[in-house]
């Protein structure tokens, strides 16, 4: 059996990541903590402990500045964007959130964690009639339309996507 300290960075950020997915806040945050201590220039290693940061000990202004600064230093890491985002979004800081999450989208269109992340936070589109207002009958009947003509041709592309 291996002993704490013979774990490699590697094996703290994946065991730490396991266990914050399963629930286990505390313990997952003590080997992100390790793992980003063992290698602080780490962009992952920092954004999952700033993440650990928000998550379970709650601090805010730190856990922002440290995911930051990691989506600074890999701008086309797309994982990071949906950690800044998480931090956001556990404050309650919605539009931040969403922004960052259009952000990953923006450098992997397809990833399906930032697509999920996204659906989540229940984002509206604009209605159809902009100087109308939403509830208008005119705005519901045309979104309501537009919804359907989305799906529809997202499955078409799914299903041709599939043939090919």
């Amino acid at each position: 059996m291996q002993s704490e300290n013979v774990f490699t960075p590697d094996e703290h950020y994946n065991r730490g990541v396991a266990l914050m997915e399963r629930g286990h806040g505390a313990e997952g945050f003590e080997h992100l903590s390790r793992a980003y201590l063992a290698d602080p220039q780490s962009a992952s290693f920092r954004s999952a402990y700033a993440l650990g940061l928000a998550l379970v000990r709650g601090q805010f202004l730190g856990a922002v500045e440290l995911a930051r600064a990691a989506v600074r230093d890999e701008f086309y890491n797309p994982s990071l964007y949906l950690n800044l985002a998480r931090i956001y979004g556990t404050f309650g800081f919605k539009a931040e959130a969403i922004r960052y999450l259009k952000r990953g989208l923006m450098v992997e269109p397809g990833n399906g964690d930032l697509q999920v992340a996204l659906s989540e936070f229940g984002m509206r589109r604009r209605p159809p009639i902009r100087f109308l207002p939403r509830g208008h009958m005119l705005n519901r009947m045309l979104g309501r339309i537009q919804a359907r003509l989305i799906s529809t041709s997202g499955r078409l592309a799914a299903s041709s996507a599939q043939g090919a």
